[in-house]
């Protein structure tokens, strides 16, 4: 299996079925990649046993009495909420499992092969976190002893990166059809797993690539990042708003509200200085 070295992933499983739960539990002990801290049944149970052990990932049911897997992941604290993996019993809901940044979705009963190919992908998530931290600490290391912004740094670093032309539509797969989107619709993306929900009003398009493959074919005139996870089309940003903790909130024409991190809070500053 793999996964990163010398360590193993810590889990907490969460059902309100205590067969299932407890059976998905010593399948994910028996792969001996993976410690479970917990078993909870419902969600108010999950959030405290979260806060307590914070584990590497949550195997977490969706139709649960009370506080659904949906409302529980709304209430994990972002910056520091575990992966999740979403196990349930209907495939209605891949598509809001994905928009809620899900690494992966299991359908009931789990399949053997399914349940590694999930694990395998929270090491890979966790070991691509570790890196993308690691890369913050030495910028920042970088701009404390140079003096200069993190953006300019940045902008040094990735003037190779530029490509020679942009694209001005993205064609996205759906089964046997394509979709052909025009960039300038695009209202924002975010990350869901290893793929991209692409949102242009209405309507939620997803495919299969990568956050930093398809912000290298953005035009960064329009498309920023705000967050890890998100990009969002400058010229859709209708008002940004600043909160006592120091983050941001931006409302998109439409009415669409996005948390931006505190680490890009200099992206707004520049193109929103009234801000």
């Amino acid at each position: 299996m793999s996964r990163s070295e010398s360590s193993s992933l810590t889990a907490l499983v969460v059902d309100d079925e205590k067969l299932a739960r407890e059976g998905l539990a010593m399948r994910l002990e028996a792969l001996g990649s993976v410690d479970i801290l917990k078993q909870c049944e419902n969600g108010r149970a999950a959030l405290r046993a979260i806060a307590e052990c914070e584990p590497d990932v949550v195997f977490l049911d969706i139709q649960m009495p009370g506080i659904s897997g949906f409302d529980l992941v709304s209430q994990m604290q972002g910056d520091a909420m575990p992966m999740v993996v979403f196990v349930t019993a209907f495939d209605a809901f891949a598509v809001d499992a994905f928009q809620v940044h899900a690494v992966d979705y299991l359908l009931k009963p789990v399949e053997q092969e399914r349940l590694e190919a999930a694990v395998n992908r929270c090491f890979e998530r966790r070991t691509g976190q570790a890196a993308a931290a690691d890369k913050q600490k030495l910028l920042e290391m970088v701009v404390s002893l140079s003096g200069k912004s993190e953006d300019a740094i940045r902008d040094v670093l990735l003037t190779d990166d530029i490509p020679e032309n942009q694209i001005d539509r993205l064609a996205i797969k759906d089964g046997a059809s394509t979709s052909f989107v025009p960039i300038r619709d695009i209202d924002w993306i975010d990350a869901a797993g290893d793929y991209m929900c692409v949102h242009v009003g209405n309507r939620t398009h997803i495919m299969r690539t990568t956050m930093k493959e398809l912000e290298s074919r953005l035009d960064a005139s329009v498309f920023q990042r705000v967050h890890r996870s998100t990009i969002v089309n400058l010229e859709r940003v209708e008002k940004v708003s600043s909160h006592m903790n120091g983050e941001y909130y931006l409302t998109l024409i439409g009415g669409s509200t996005l948390k931006m991190s505190r680490s890009y809070k200099n992206k707004i500053k520049h193109f929103f200085p009234e801000s």
